[in-house]
């Protein structure tokens, strides 16, 4: 490959083989030391760690029992990083389902729950099989920022009772704006020693994060908090006086009761499931490749997540999906591949045989405080003030998306969100037709304009290995941008600087700005230095207000002046 190569012809389609081959079945054909299989073994007992509370706390927050919680995470995690196409995915009940699995449960009862799990598991197949997973990608960034955002504002309006030890009349509203007054009428009978716990559980792991952030905060946190109820006889509700403990195994698998009638009645909601499953678990792994520079493959991974969740449900377990906050830690820790994910699944099931009896004395204050600071970590803070300044369109959908999540639907929000983002780029595309007079005494070269008007070719470029200029040509959009990221990704692992070519672009939205932003940080861990040329003005103010900037990324008017400076950064 040249330095000035124009990649304009895709790889050929990989076989099915290829497609659905597990990780765990490449690292084992890498070859698996016992240095591995030790980087596993603490990553895998470090998640497990963050995952013991934290399960059982998204499922009581979800209607469900805290044993249900756990059993999610042992039999869908296990079977998750077995045959998932992620090298790092940690499976789990997660935060985001929270509001689904709660209306579910509150609507068609406990069965009808494990019901649309099963069902939506073989949804989450059927879509992997026919290789639809591709096209997750194709939803804008803004959608899934306003969305997150949303479900965390909602997953810390259901803590708000335990958080605080109130006692309501009747059963708490699910809506957000039926809950609130609910909540307010009860401030009252606040219990002074739930609120003393949940606030000394936030203080606890956002202290530890800040002074010994490796430490498992979430989980000291939680055994200070039920020691201290413990020893003081504080009158709380906890785990052992709201469901009588824990089991301290696995249940026998099972099948719920069920009918047609009961079928189609939970069959929206098994549909709510895959298809935030789908978008949950392939966010995840593209956060780990972000971390790790691997690349998963997205249809492997949602068979492997539907497997996950008929299994969970046939455990009386809720959804499963790819868990972003238990991922990263898993790559954080150490983790080789994906056997440390089947540990962690297995550190679990010891924890629950060995620790079942200790869980009783857990406050449920604690857990609400564990949910609260996940609420707070959910929110993209930086993501959301960026996107609200970038554009009005960006802002729009963001605000939308974000509104509807806590107000009507999340899949009503994903959908109207998506909806929006396609008009916005058809908005933007009819922008950038235009009619350019040509004054009469200029000759074109014909060929070069085809090229998107760049000049003629220099053939010094193409002299340095270690440089590569890639053009982009058309809309840099959110329905291109993971194509051309993983193309960039896979030329910067071969090089020492890459220039980018925006000339013949006319416009990037903000996942194709997010896109740059995250590959330009892969690449400074690399090594690799980052050239953007071509780029105008408008463009550039865009890519900035996202953090494409120096001395993240480095600008340059033309081509041959990027590869200039890169050789004379080289040789400096």
């Amino acid at each position: 490959m040249t330095a000035d190569t124009i990649v304009t012809c895709p790889r050929p389609a990989p076989g099915f083989a290829e497609l659905f081959t597990p990780k765990l079945v490449t690292i084992l054909r890498e070859g698996y030391s016992v240095a591995s299989v030790r980087a596993d073994a603490v990553a895998g007992l470090t998640v497990a760690i963050v995952a013991l509370p934290l399960s059982m706390a998204i499922a009581i927050a979800s209607g469900a029992a805290p044993a249900q919680g756990l059993y999610t995470a042992i039999v869908g995690g296990f079977l998750v990083s077995a045959l998932g196409g992620s090298r790092f995915q940690i499976g789990g009940p997660a935060g985001a389902f929270i509001v689904l699995v709660a209306a579910t449960v509150q609507a068609h009862g406990m069965d009808g729950l494990i019901l649309a799990v099963i069902l939506s598991g073989l949804m989450l197949m059927a879509v992997g099989l026919l290789r639809l997973g591709t096209y997750i990608k194709f939803i804008p960034y803004p959608v899934t920022v306003g969305f997150t955002a949303g479900i965390a504002v909602i997953i810390f309006a259901s803590q708000i009772r335990d958080l605080l030890g109130l006692r309501l009349g009747g059963v708490e509203p699910g809506p957000l704006i039926e809950k609130l007054p609910v909540l307010w009428s009860g401030l009252p009978t606040a219990n002074p020693a739930t609120i003393f716990l949940a606030g000394a559980t936030i203080a606890l792991i956002v202290g530890l994060k800040r002074v010994r952030p490796h430490w498992p905060g979430m989980l000291i946190a939680v055994a200070v908090t039920g020691v201290a109820t413990v020893g003081l006889v504080l009158p709380v509700a906890t785990i052992g006086t709201a469901f009588g403990g824990i089991p301290s195994g696995l249940p026998i698998p099972a099948l719920p009761a069920f009918d047609l009638e009961k079928v189609q009645a939970v069959l929206p909601s098994a549909v709510a499931f895959a298809l935030l499953g789908s978008i949950e678990s392939l966010l995840s792994a593209v956060v780990a490749d972000g971390m790790t520079g691997r690349r998963h493959r997205s249809n492997c991974e949602l068979v492997a997540q539907g497997v996950a969740n008929i299994a969970s449900g046939l455990f009386g377990g809720i959804c499963v999906t790819g868990t972003i906050a238990r991922t990263a830690t898993n790559v954080r820790a150490g983790a080789h591949g994906p056997v440390a994910g089947m540990l962690h699944a297995v550190f679990l099931l010891l924890f629950v045989f060995v620790a079942a009896p200790l869980a009783s004395y857990i406050p449920l204050a604690s857990l609400a405080g564990v949910l609260a600071v996940v609420a707070w970590n959910m929110v993209e803070k930086q993501a959301f003030v960026t996107l609200l300044r970038a554009s009005r369109g960006d802002a729009a959908v963001l605000l939308v998306t974000f509104a509807l999540t806590i107000f009507r639907d999340l899949t009503e929000a994903i959908v109207i969100g998506f909806a929006l983002g396609s008009i916005l780029f058809i908005h933007r595309m009819s922008k950038t037709t235009a009619v350019e007079a040509r004054l009469p005494f200029v000759v074109e070269d014909k060929a070069d304009d085809a090229n998107g008007g760049r000049g003629p070719y220099n053939e010094a470029a193409g002299s340095d290995p270690d440089v590569v200029v890639y053009h982009i040509s058309g809309a840099f959009f959110f329905g291109a941008a993971a194509s051309i990221g993983s193309v960039l990704d896979r030329i910067a692992d071969s090089y020492r600087a890459l220039v980018i070519d925006f000339s013949a672009v006319p416009f990037v939205d903000s996942t194709a700005a997010n896109t740059i932003e995250g590959l330009a940080r892969k690449a400074a861990r690399r090594g690799v230095k980052i050239y953007l040329t071509g780029t105008a003005r408008r463009m550039r103010r865009d890519l900035f207000a996202h953090g494409v900037k120096p001395p993240l990324v480095r600008y340059a008017s033309r081509i041959e002046d990027a590869v200039k400076k890169a050789r004379g950064a080289r040789g400096a």
